[in-house]
Formats: C-alpha cells, structure tokens, sequence
C-alpha cells in the first residue's frame, strides 16, 4: 500500500473537491482499509460515459488497496433523486429498478474488480425502516437546511411544486452511509448537498464522518449540457463499439482533452506529451483516434477497438473529411425524414431535389449511402451527411 502523500495525490487527481483533507490524510495514515461508497441510483437500464467518470475514481480506491461499496439504489430510486430537476421527477417501480440495477451491475465490473467490490442495495435497510423509522429519521433534519439545496430553492423562488418524498430523498441518501458506515463517499458536483447531509448524519449518529470526494460532471457531446440520456447528447458504454467510436471521433478538439483527463487510464505524463505533440502541429484527430481505441476496447475489447477502427477507417478518414464540418441543430416538432434534412441544412435546394440525390446514390449518412427517401431522423441523435464529395454536415434533431 503507497504511503499516505502518494494515495493522496491518486485520489486528488481528476477530482473537483475534496472535504475534508485533512480528515482524509489521518484516514490514509491509519493504515486500515477504507469503506469507499458510491451510490447510483438505476434509474435507466444504461450507463454512459458520465457516470464512469466516477467509477473509474471508484477504480484508484481499489488500487490503493481499500474496500469499494457499490450502491445500488433499490429503493431511492422509486423516490427519484430531484439534482438538477425543475420539476418532480416521475419515481420508477420495484420491478424498473431490479432490471436496471442487473444492467448497472454488468457494465460496472467491466472496470472495477468483481472481487475487490461489495455490491449493496440500499432496500436491505430502507425497507426495515419502516413508517417510525422514517418519522425519527425526518426529526434529525430541518426542512430549512433541506431548502438550501440548489434545485429546491429554485422551484421555490418560481412557485413550482416539490413533493414530499423529495425533501426525503437527501435524508435517504445521506441514512445509506450510516447504515455502510462509509469512510468515504464519491459523487458528482451536483451530489455535494446529498454526501454532506450524509456528514451530518453519521455525526448525529455518532459515527466517524465520512470524507467526500466530488468528481466534474462530464459534458455531452455537445459540449454545453452534461452528459444524458434525456438530453440525447452521451455515449452509452453498451452501445455498438463503432457507435461508440464515431461519437468519440465527432467531438470537437478542445472537447477531447476534457474527455481525456477524465476518462482515459493512460499516465498523465502522456498526456500533458501528446498536448505538446498537438500544440507542436501533430493533427489532433490522431490523438481522438487512439483515445476511442482505448475506450472501445475497455467496454468491447481489443478485438472490437481494433475492428471499430478500420470501419472507420474505411468509411471516414480515407474519404478525406473536411477539418471544419458545419454543424446544425433541428427545432422540429413532428416526423423528419432525411430529405427534409437535406433542404433545411442547406445541402439541397428543395425535398425534390434531395429526393432525386438520394436516388442517385449521391447521399450518405454516417458513411453509409442513404436508400430509403422515407428514413426518419431519430431525436437526439447525430448524423454525418454527406453529398456528392464536398458538401457534409453535422445534423441533429433537438
């Protein structure tokens, strides 16, 4: 196990704020192996690209030697966890929660150790709790410290409601660690008003608290939104290894190294190298390149990386693509087929006329050449266009 600086500078690298260090130092010194909780709540059937930002942190603690508790949030997630929402967020069933948490769990171990893990549902205490328990849990939190949070005193300002069982959703959360007796619990930026309320219940409780390590959010591939589902703008670890590949290949360049830093397993002074090679004149494609090579490859394998790579290979690069790629976002209410996409991006004078190209053969999308005239354009999703040699366009139907 490394000392005590070493494990430090390991946990602090990539994150966004640690609270408190020195409670983490005194932690790491004692030289016992630590209770490392991070909870998510299954609340879709995939995980994508934004929540291993903080599995992969959940990955260092394992190195180091210390215990990783993998919560699955049987229960809080029929509540649903209200971050970031300016409206009630609709709870899911037993039955939504039990089939997405067997997915979480598959995609989870295709980075973390299944025999360094401990895999918890959070129903096993919850349940037990039962209509008393939840009163006494209520009494040891004020709704006034619950109003600070963000997202609530927002709605409130704006006279959107908030029901009940949200302002339980922060207590249930923060009863998780008492009931792991977490040494230290990871979330996202957006988490840090649930992990503190865990803080001040394990204090209550009159447990050691526990330390609380908030990871960035990583955004979308647009580039402005995080990561989601909701939002169409993510990267599914599921997803086919060439979908996978090309979404990684169509982000923006300065993006990439956002995607890097927090994704990549590669050493940071490799890193910090290839930004030098890249502000030397190295073409950074080449650099996105390898990256979702080796993000394919931890979720598919090396087999499936390096197949990705030749498709793309032979649909893309050999094709000569442009550096500069219009892009353009679609407000569009009802059904749009690709001829439509055409005339409104520019890339055809009327649907007709985007007809006849298809026709022709003249069209293609994502690499591929377009045949069917009728084809609709899924929401949320991304598409290269291309017609004739010269004239491409990134479309996207919000």
């Amino acid at each position: 196990m490394k000392d005590a600086s070493e494990a430090l500078a390991i946990i602090k690298w990539g994150s966004d704020e640690l609270i408190v260090e020195e409670e983490m130092v005194r932690k790491l010194k004692s030289g016992r192996t630590l209770r490392v909780k991070l909870g998510l709540d299954p609340t879709a059937p995939d995980l994508h690209l934004g929540h291993t930002v903080v599995i992969n942190k959940l990955r260092d603690f394992q190195n180091l030697g210390h215990q990783v508790q993998f919560l699955i949030g049987d229960f809080t997630g029929m509540i649903g966890d209200p971050t970031g929402k300016n409206q009630t967020r609709p709870p899911l069933t037993r039955e939504e929660i039990l089939a997405n948490a067997q997915s979480y769990r598959a995609q989870a171990f295709k980075i973390l150790d299944p025999d360094k893990t401990q895999i918890l549902f959070n129903s096993e205490w919850s349940d037990r709790l039962g209509a008393e328990g939840m009163i006494r849990l209520a009494a040891r939190y004020t709704v006034a410290r619950l109003l600070e949070r963000d997202d609530f005193s927002k709605r409130m300002k704006q006279r959107q409601p908030i029901a009940v069982h949200e302002l339980l959703y922060p207590l249930m959360q923060g009863y998780d660690s008492v009931a792991m007796k977490a040494d230290v619990e990871l979330g996202g930026t957006d988490q840090k008003f649930n992990l503190l309320v865990g803080r001040e219940l394990q204090k209550d409780y009159g447990q050691e608290q526990q330390c609380i390590l908030t990871m960035p959010l990583l955004e979308g591939t647009d580039g402005v939104e995080k990561m989601s589902k909701s939002l169409g703008n993510y990267i599914g670890i599921a997803e086919a290894p060439q979908e996978i590949f090309g979404k990684l290949m169509r982000i923006s360049d300065q993006l990439m190294w956002r995607y890097i830093d927090l994704l990549s397993f590669q050493d940071a002074r490799k890193i910090e190298a290839k930004r030098k090679a890249v502000r030397g004149g190295a073409n950074p494609r080449d650099v996105k390149f390898e990256f979702a090579q080796e993000i394919v490859a931890r979720f598919h394998g090396a087999g499936a990386a390096e197949s990705a790579a030749r498709e793309f290979n032979a649909r893309f690069r050999e094709g000569a693509l442009p550096d500069e790629i219009p892009e353009m976002n679609l407000a569009w209410t009802e059904k749009l087929t690709f001829p439509q996409v055409l005339k409104l991006a520019g890339l055809a004078e009327s649907t007709s006329a985007a007809n006849r190209l298809i026709a022709q053969g003249g069209v293609k999308v994502d690499g591929s050449v377009l045949s069917d005239r009728a084809l609709q354009v899924e929401r949320g999703k991304t598409y290269l266009v291309q017609v004739g040699k010269r004239r491409f366009a990134r479309v996207r139907l919000a």
